[in-house]
């Protein structure tokens, strides 16, 4: 049962012990991960079984859940908690002169040849008066199409999310991964009508996810571009499929980070990401979810075979997402994440709007 499940992981933060709760997008249940100890755990090549948290920066290291105690339970469907408000212009009016040159910078580098895209983020602290668990609970009755999760650990720290962003899943040997770029406001019964600078970033950004995979998968394809909500935004999203053989690890490196969050070429805005930015991203726009975790599906047998009607399946899958939308919670204090991808045709005064309307996803559900 749902407060079954959230009381248990209350008992866990009171005992100062780690722990994830997280629901999938367009799902009706949670699951919680919890570890019987407060040690850190590492991945060493993604072979291992667990729930892993990675930081942006691919040379530290990544955090593994063990599945030592797995909950789940189905969501109702009167979850009274609701969004809030909050005056995100007033909120951040500090940063935006610095934002601006920022952006102005990248744009600079772009049209010296030494980028074709960089993506530029900030972060803010506000107050943060509800408790980590009532904060989950509202992004669950916010955001249906998101990775809604909280993770906790008492020597890194707590973080909440709502992402719209896979960066791989695995079923056995099929592999499907995503590029997501552009930022629209969502307006209802509106379609977004998406531009070149959208349109130029989204490409780039899907060109360098096949480019990465190529010589490390089979049979890759890439849909049709479309447009996919999030919350109160629209982007643009194309999804790749592939087949790969025992080589998690190296798909995993290849695309973390992807052009959606860092840039291109990816070393040089990585180094401009880390002499400009003026501030540790730690995990955001790094990646989290499940590690191989062991399935067993129940299939239907043919309708003539009625003595044994049904037949279970095991498989081995990993569903990782990019933590994006995400705010780091400590006392009674969030701070809070956001950023955007810079082109050649970009424009500082629009990118600042886009981290004003990125940041009310997370805000919105601070306060009661």
């Amino acid at each position: 049962m749902f407060p079954e499940v959230l009381k248990r992981v209350g008992e866990q933060l009171s005992n100062a012990l780690p722990f994830v709760v997280y629901r999938k997008p367009n799902r009706k249940e949670i699951h919680a991960i919890l570890q019987k100890d407060d040690m850190v755990h590492h991945t060493s090549d993604f072979s291992e079984k667990g729930f892993v948290f990675a930081p942006f920066a691919k040379q530290s290291p990544v955090i593994l859940l063990p599945y030592d105690e797995q909950l789940t339970a189905e969501i109702p469907s009167d979850n009274p908690f609701v969004m809030g408000a909050v005056d995100t212009l007033e909120s951040v009016a500090q940063d935006k002169d610095y934002h601006l040159h920022l952006v102005a910078q990248g744009i600079q580098e772009i049209h010296k040849g030494r980028l074709d895209k960089v993506v530029l983020s900030r972060k803010m602290e506000v107050d943060c008066p509800s408790a980590p668990l009532e904060v989950f609970q509202r992004l669950l009755a916010t955001y249906d199409t998101a990775f809604c999760y909280l993770w906790y650990h008492p020597k890194v720290g707590m973080w909440l999310g709502a992402t719209p962003e896979i960066l791989l899943r695995t079923s056995n040997n099929s592999l499907t991964t995503m590029s997501l770029a552009g930022t629209k406001p969502f307006v209802e019964g509106v379609r977004p009508a998406w531009g070149k600078k959208e349109l130029e970033e989204q490409r780039l950004v899907t060109d360098y996810i096949l480019r990465a995979l190529e010589d490390k998968v089979s049979n890759i394809r890439e849909s049709e571009v479309e447009s996919s909500q999030a919350g109160n935004l629209w982007h643009l999203r194309t999804r790749i499929t592939a087949v790969y053989k025992n080589n998690l690890r190296a798909i995993i490196e290849a695309l973390h980070p992807t052009p959606a969050v860092c840039g291109m070429p990816l070393q040089p805005a990585q180094r401009f990401i880390a002499e400009n930015e003026q501030y540790d991203r730690e995990y955001y726009t790094g990646f989290l979810g499940e590690l191989n975790l062991r399935q067993e599906i129940s299939r239907a047998k043919s309708e003539r075979n009625q003595e044994n009607k049904s037949y279970k399946v095991i498989k081995t899958a990993t569903e990782l997402f990019v933590n994006l939308r995400c705010m780091k919670l400590t006392d009674s204090k969030a701070t809070v994440f956001i950023g955007g991808g810079i082109t050649r045709d970009s424009d500082p005064e629009k990118e600042w709007q886009e981290t004003v309307a990125k940041s009310n996803t997370i805000l919105r559900v601070i306060n009661p």
